[in-house]
């Protein structure tokens, strides 16, 4: 897509998202970020966030403390579409 292509597509509603994921490790957790990914207005942020959430599903309750909480957040910011980044993404 070009610049003005990706403006437009703001404009109508588009973003830029990324999604968390933890996985844990006994009593080490990590909580990481995906890539970027970019819904266009009425596309489904969901449909992109489901490999994260089965990650953090199976990979990321087992670690004391850190783990099930991080995991809960994660799960929870995937399901409501990711984490809307578009205005660090377009303020670059």
């Amino acid at each position: 897509m070009t610049d003005g292509e990706i403006s437009l597509e703001i404009q109508k509603g588009g973003r830029f998202v990324v999604f968390q994921y933890c996985a844990s490790v006994i009593v080490i957790s990590f909580l990481r970020s995906s890539n970027i990914y970019f819904v266009r207005a009425g596309g489904s942020a969901l449909s992109k966030g489901w490999p994260y959430i089965l990650i953090t599903l199976i990979l990321g309750w087992w670690g004391i403390p850190w783990g099930p909480l991080w995991s809960v957040k994660s799960i929870v910011i995937n399901l409501r579409g990711g984490k809307d980044v578009t205005k660090d993404v377009v303020n670059k």
